[in-house]
């Protein structure tokens, strides 16, 4: 009997995903030394793969997701061979020290000595995952700016590239993502099939980050703008701006959570910014407070904060009123956002922050 044509396109979507990964993988695997290559694809879970990392007379190791240790991939060091033939299948690195491979997500970044010579590389996998941006579906109905912070390797990049297909594709918004690595679009000219059919625009040098957010707006009108890796006053400046001018900005900054970016002299503007406040007697006295005492100076950037603790596991907070009460000494009422066993989303309100 032939199955529902539901079922069938469900059937080729899976199974098209698949392929894609698999030749995403056998792209990576073609850029390491023949050895390394052989003994990745004789481990079954080789699927979990998070990076390869090669250093000049150490031995190769690799990282596997939800495992802490490192795995030895041979007992002989990598040479400077090895690290050369790596170089040349990936082509020119850029000024942040980092290359990807063309029509691929993953990412190669460099180690080098004194001399500028490599002597060292880390190899990650790139992964375009299905679903991930299902923890944080809702917020995105509102229309309005997230700001997502949480550790490397917590899978900050992957969310922003399933927001770009969610926002371009199934909610028909104009989206530019400013791409400064190519960790969201992929490398080469055209961008990864994973974010949907928003645009990206290629950052020449990590410095010019500001000057191209500000460009896209500008020049291609979008309603939402991604960007990884808020990380400086200029662009931290550019946010605010694009901010101003009604566009919905999607970004990531470093900090592990929103405590971190309020104690960031640097950041702390993409939350309103923080300011130092004398009270008089009466006031002090009213409020049960020192006379000194710290104070949001202006409306944040991000109406939302989302803290990545885990892959499965997000706080969310509406950032204006959780920041008053962090600077008040108070615990907010947060948002726990995690995946149950059957790997469902489920999403407790009114938390009180632990």
């Amino acid at each position: 009997m032939r199955p529902p044509c539901g079922l069938l396109m469900s059937r080729f979507r899976a199974s098209s995903s698949e392929n894609a990964l698999d030749c995403d993988m056998n792209a990576f695997f073609q850029i390491l030394p023949r050895n390394l290559h052989d003994n990745l694809l004789n481990k079954s879970q080789h699927s979990q793969l998070l990076e390869v990392i090669m250093d000049l007379g150490r031995l190769p190791e690799a990282c596997y997701l939800g495992e802490a240790r490192r795995h030895y991939l041979r007992d002989t060091e990598v040479s400077m061979k090895e690290l050369e033939y790596t170089q040349n299948a990936v082509g020119e690195f850029g000024e942040d020290n980092r290359a990807g491979i063309e029509g691929t997500l993953h990412r190669i970044s460099a180690i080098r000595n004194r001399e500028g010579k490599v002597v060292g590389l880390t190899c990650r996998v790139g992964r375009a995952v299905r679903g991930s941006v299902d923890m944080v579906q809702d917020l995105l109905q509102f229309g309005e700016s997230i700001l997502f912070v949480g550790r490397p390797g917590v899978g900050k990049t992957t969310v922003m590239r399933e927001i770009a297909r969610v926002f371009s594709d199934e909610l028909q918004k104009r989206v530019v993502i400013v791409d400064t690595s190519n960790e969201i679009g992929g490398g080469g000219d055209v961008p990864h099939l994973a974010i949907g059919s928003a645009r990206r625009l290629h950052v020449s040098e990590p410095s010019m980050q500001h000057r191209v957010m500000i460009e896209a707006v500008e020049n291609h009108m979008p309603e939402v703008i991604i960007v990884d890796e808020i990380g400086n006053e200029a662009d931290v400046n550019a946010c605010r701006s694009i901010a101003e001018r009604g566009v919905i900005l999607v970004g990531t900054a470093h900090g592990e959570r929103l405590k971190n970016i309020i104690e960031n002299r640097t950041l702390c503007d993409l939350i309103g910014g923080v300011e130092t406040v004398i009270l008089g007697d009466q006031e002090a006295r009213t409020r049960n407070c020192r006379k000194t005492i710290l104070e949001r100076k202006a409306p944040p950037t991000f109406l939302f904060c989302v803290e990545m603790r885990k892959r499965h596991y997000w706080i969310a907070h509406q950032t204006e009123r959780s920041v008053d009460l962090l600077l008040q000494g108070k615990k907010p009422l947060v948002e726990v956002r995690r995946r149950d066993k059957q790997f469902k989303v489920v999403i407790e309100r009114w938390k009180i922050e632990d």
